[in-house]
C-alpha cells in the first residue's frame, strides 16, 4: 500500500511539474497559425487606452490579421468597476488606429473574466458563421484559456503574444504561478466532472 501511494504521490508531482513547463512555453511556436479569426482576450483599459497587458495582446492580434493569417479581429472585455467604456470597444478603436478596417472588426464587451470571454465569444462567432480562431493572450494564461474554448466546443489554436507587458522575472513569476495554479485546478475538476 506504501508503494501504491508513493507510486501516486510521484505521478502527482510529475504531472504538476509537465504542466509547468508547458504552460512557460505554450503558443510561443504557433506564429504561423491560420483561422478565421483571431480573438483577442481583454486586460484592462486605462481611461481609454488599452493597458500595457492589453496593448500587447492587441499588437499580436493585429499582426495576424495584417499577414492575412486571419480575416477578423474579436476583440474581447466588457466595462470594469464604475468605467463606461469597456475593454473591447478600447479594443476596437486600438485597431482602428493601426489601420485595421471597422467592419473586420468584431466586438464582445460583457464580459470580465477569460471563461466569460470565451462563452460571450462563442454566441457571436456562430451567428457570424466564423469555424477557426486563434486565441490570442499572454503565454502563461495561454493554455488554461485554450482548455476553457475547446471545453465549449471552439475549433482553437492559442497564439502567445511576442509583445508582452510581462518582460521582467519579477512580473513573470506571479502570473505564471497564478495561472499554473488555475489551470491544475481546472485539470482537476475536469477530471471528477467526466
Amino acid at each position: 500500500m506504501k508503494k501504491v501511494i508513493q507510486l501516486i504521490l510521484v505521478s502527482i508531482v510529475i504531472y504538476i511539474g509537465y504542466t509547468g513547463y508547458s504552460i512557460w512555453t505554450y503558443g510561443e511556436d504557433n506564429l504561423d497559425a491560420e483561422a478565421d479569426a483571431a480573438i483577442v482576450l481583454g486586460a484592462a483599459q486605462w481611461n481609454g487606452s488599452p493597458s500595457p497587458v492589453f496593448e500587447g495582446r492587441l499588437k499580436q492580434g493585429i499582426e495576424l490579421y495584417k499577414k492575412e493569417q486571419v480575416e477578423y479581429l474579436i476583440v474581447t472585455g466588457g466595462a470594469g468597476n464604475g468605467s463606461s467604456t469597456s475593454e473591447g470597444e478600447v479594443g476596437k478603436n486600438y485597431a482602428v488606429e493601426q489601420g485595421v478596417p471597422e467592419e473586420d472588426i468584431i466586438v464582445e464587451d460583457k464580459s470580465l473574466v477569460t471563461e466569460e470571454n470565451l462563452k460571450n465569444t462563442e454566441v457571436i462567432i456562430q451567428k457570424q458563421n466564423i469555424h477557426s480562431v486563434i486565441l490570442v493572450s499572454d503565454t502563461y494564461h495561454l493554455k488554461r484559456a485554450v482548455g476553457l474554448a475547446e471545453d465549449i466546443g471552439m475549433v482553437v489554436e492559442g497564439v502567445a503574444t511576442r509583445y508582452s507587458a510581462y518582460q521582467s522575472l519579477e512580473t513573470k513569476l506571479p502570473f505564471f504561478f497564478e495561472e499554473w495554479m488555475y489551470y491544475v485546478a481546472h485539470q482537476f475538476i475536469q477530471l471528477f466532472n467526466d
